[in-house]
């Protein structure tokens, strides 16, 4: 595989995929699907081999390609990827064919254009995981809102040009200030590409002055925090999730979020170390408020859709708050847990889809039942649930005791209090989850369901209301890599964590060295 372009063919084998759709006919929906099926499973296949060729134990980047493009401005095509990225690399090539198989009855209008608009938002997300110029990372940065606005406005539900508009102004305000802190690296720096400025900043000498890195690291950190989004940034979330058809919500919660976190990880934490260290507890305290906001209001929710939206918000505060800790131990629980909140996330909101698809509703009080007419489904909805809530032996549980584990250790800088109100969340999210489990599968079976099986019986006539078919053969084929990976990461996470530990390491190293060997020989430094 030496000298193939590998992640240029992963990044733009999607848009490639794009541009055929766009010549196949409106008449021929089936057509337009498959063909995006095809292609966005292909780009899996060939991401495998990321996957099987990555080289454990040493942090630098792997299969980087560099070609000139802008020269005279310091903007060059550079992309790599290393134990960071790796994991969110996979995690969006395995989700999207998931998508697309799993709308295959719902989304019936337009689906050529649908179709288009999903394959482009896969190649802006890789390529924002790939890009390692940062002008390259800005422009992937705010291609995302083109798919997404389009897929929310078009195919979302009755306020759906509400939340598409809300979540573009958010996303690009964000966006903008970002790029005003990207010039400014650029100006300090001379040029664009991020592994020249990382090693310009931590060479003796030439670490970014104090006052620079606060307001470079807060025109990052915005755009960031609106994109994961971080309490109290979140206002675009609710309706945008609620709006949006399943299929773009499962994208916008299982990948598109986790470029916020990448963001902070990879951009943020190294690029300006002093900056990172002294919001450290601001970070800390919105991520753990994060934690609690969004597990209490996930349980007065009464939509099952916004119940899964809201506690998003509480399970990604537990990923803000172990990036905040900055230990080995947090750093590497939060990579894994990028990947465990867009498995189960994602899981959950296509159970909840397939569910509404069914019922035509997603009001927790109108259901009741569920498990005696549909048991497959209840057993899988079971253990997503599980997931989600961090018990043992799943994979949210790894994530989470390593986030809680790592901050806890953080005594330098006092989180235990974070660590113990953060693990709260998961005694919350056991709660909502279990409450709207109990409503929604047990209990009496609603009179208007009736499963398949129903037959005539004294004199009732056989069938009453809507018939609830338990999962499909296309739906098991969704749902099955999810909940595999579920209970691999739960039971064995070693080859997750070993793929992350050499990049975590190196950042984590570094932010624990005295503040004055960190800035040393800089024009800013600090004495204790």
């Amino acid at each position: 595989m030496d000298g193939l372009p590998l992640l240029s063919i992963v990044l733009f084998l999607p848009l490639a995929g794009a541009v055929l759709a766009l010549f196949v006919p409106g008449d021929q929906p089936g057509t337009s699907r498959r063909l995006a099926l095809v292609v966005s499973g292909v780009t899996f296949l060939v991401s495998l081999l990321l996957w099987f060729g990555f080289a454990t134990g040493t942090a630098a980047f792997q299969w980087e390609e560099r070609a000139p493009w802008l020269p005279e401005y310091g903007i060059g095509y550079h992309l790599g990827i290393d134990g960071i990225s790796i994991l969110l690399v996979l995690l969006t090539t395995l989700m999207l064919p998931l998508v697309i198989l799993s709308v295959s009855t719902t989304i019936t209008t337009r689906v050529k254009e649908f179709s288009v608009m999903v394959l482009l938002m896969e190649t802006a997300i890789l390529g924002t995981l790939m890009a390692l110029d940062l002008f390259l990372f800005y422009i992937f940065f705010e291609l995302m809102l083109v798919p997404m606005y389009m897929l929310v406005g078009i195919w979302g539900g009755e306020r759906r040009l509400q939340a598409a508009m809300k979540f573009f102004l958010f996303t690009m305000a964000g966006g903008v200030v970002m790029l005003v802190g990207i010039i400014g690296v650029y100006l300090l720096k001379g040029s664009f590409d991020y592994v020249d400025v990382l090693k310009s900043i931590t060479a003796p000498g030439g670490a970014l002055p104090i006052d620079m890195q606060l307001w470079l690291f807060a025109a990052f950190a915005l755009a960031f925090a609106i994109k994961v989004p971080l309490f109290p940034f979140h206002a675009w979330l609710p309706d945008a999730y609620s709006e949006a058809p399943t299929g773009a919500t499962v994208i916008m919660s299982a990948v598109m979020v986790k470029v916020g976190t990448y963001g902070f990880l990879r951009f943020c934490i190294p690029l300006f170390p002093t900056a990172a260290h002294d919001a450290v507890w601001t970070a800390s305290i919105l991520a753990t408020v994060g934690i609690v906001y969004g597990a209490l209001v996930a349980a007065m929710q009464r939509d099952m859709k916004r119940v899964v939206a809201y506690s998003s918000i509480s399970h990604i505060g537990f990923v803000m708050l172990g990036l905040s800790a900055m230990t080995t131990e947090s750093l590497q629980g939060s990579v894994l847990q990028m990947l465990n909140h867009g498995v189960s996330t994602g899981a959950l909101f296509l159970l909840v889809g397939f569910l509404h698809e069914r019922t035509r509703t997603r009001i927790i009080s109108d259901l009741g039942g569920i498990a005696k007419v549909m048991p497959i489904f209840a057993g899988v909805f079971t253990l997503v649930m599980f997931s989600s809530a961090g018990l043992p032996f799943t994979n949210g549980f790894v994530g989470e005791f390593l986030i809680l584990t790592g901050t806890f250790k953080n005594a330098t800088d006092g989180l235990q209090p974070f660590a113990i109100i953060g693990a709260s969340g998961v005694v919350l999210s056991a709660v909502y989850l279990l409450w709207m489990y109990q409503r929604a599968m047990q209990g009496p079976v609603n009179p208007a369901f009736s499963s398949p099986d129903d037959r005539p019986s004294n004199g009732a006539g056989g069938r009453t209301g809507l018939v609830l078919a338990d999962l499909t053969v296309r739906e098991m084929m969704v749902l099955l890599p999810l909940a595999a990976l579920i209970i691999w990461i739960g039971v064995y996470p070693r080859p997750f964590l070993d793929r992350t530990a050499a990049s975590v390491e190196a950042i984590s190293g570094r932010m624990a060295l005295p503040q004055t060997e960190v800035l040393a020989g800089g024009t800013g430094a600090r004495v204790p």
